[in-house]
């Protein structure tokens, strides 16, 4: 598999930072990595839904309610669906 080169512009700061890492390939590739393991599921990372990704939202929001941890404070999905049959 051949390599590729892919560039990116970066403020003066964020450069400085980079420029001191010990192995800037490795450390940008990892950071990558890392945030496309942690991209929202629904949005893909672009921050904002399809009318229709909106509409299945709406939805899974008739049995289901965005929280917020109360131990952690991490908001999650929360299931409140009650079976009937039961």
């Amino acid at each position: 598999m051949k390599n590729e080169v892919i560039t990116f512009k970066v403020d003066a700061d964020m450069a400085g930072v980079i420029q001191r890492l010990p192995n800037k390939s490795e450390f940008i590739r990892q950071a990558i990595l890392s945030a496309m393991n942690n991209v929202c599921p629904l949005c893909q990372g672009s921050g904002s839904l399809s009318p229709s990704q909106k509409k299945h939202w709406q939805d899974f929001l008739q049995h289901h309610v965005v929280e917020e941890c109360d131990d952690c404070q991490a908001v999650h999905i929360h299931c409140n669906y009650e079976d009937p049959s039961k």
